[in-house]
């Protein structure tokens, strides 16, 4: 990967709101499978707030990737940008992007680590028994897929084409144009008819 810095400064903390202490670093580079993004950061050194994120700059043909996940697969990479959508149906769980969504490089692993904690998370929201047993369930599926039991399908589609999994196991298809258009992106999208 080749940094180049393309802009650093100080800035008012978006979290403590104090004036020129935290600093905003943006660099541009090249990520393999990923392509050319921008990667921004936010540190403040008074109250510890950082923000980082990933910004594809560029668009590719909408794909979607599928892969078994198996105890086989844990160390596949997964390059999911702030506009897909993850899904593991066997699981009943599916992520879709929004205003907020962040791009990230993980593994498989990682992906499902990512999903445990949040429906950890989920559980101290839920007051119902049916949503606390659901919940339960999705959690004892991640734990077992987690530690190499069983199987299941990471599906990964992207209207923007900048996310991959990086496998030679991994069927990458065309984005059906009915499901293209019910996709969420995380972005305002207007279109012109």
């Amino acid at each position: 990967m080749n940094d180049e810095t393309i802009n650093e400064m100080i800035i008012k903390c978006p979290v403590c709101g104090i004036e020129g202490v935290a600093k905003s670093i943006m660099k541009e580079m090249e990520i393999p499978h990923f392509g050319q993004v921008m990667e921004t950061t936010i540190l403040c050194p008074k109250c510890g707030f950082k923000h980082s994120d990933i910004i594809a700059l560029e668009q590719n043909d909408p794909a979607k990737y599928e892969l078994e996940i198996n105890k086989n697969t844990m160390s596949v990479r997964v390059v999911r940008s702030q506009s897909a959508t993850i899904i593991i149906p066997e699981a009943g769980i599916k992520v879709e992007p929004g205003p907020k969504s962040e791009g990230y490089v993980t593994n498989v692993e990682g992906v499902l680590t990512r999903f445990e904690d949040a429906v950890i998370k989920a559980l101290n929201l839920f007051e119902d028994d049916e949503s606390q047993k659901n919940a339960k369930n999705t959690l004892a599926h991640i734990r077992d897929l987690k530690n190499g039991n069983g199987t299941a399908t990471l599906i990964l589609l992207d209207p923007f084409g900048q996310s991959n999994i990086v496998s030679d196991s991994v069927k990458v298809s065309e984005i059906p144009e009915e499901e293209l258009h019910g996709l969420k992106t995380g972005f305002s999208v207007i279109e012109d008819n």
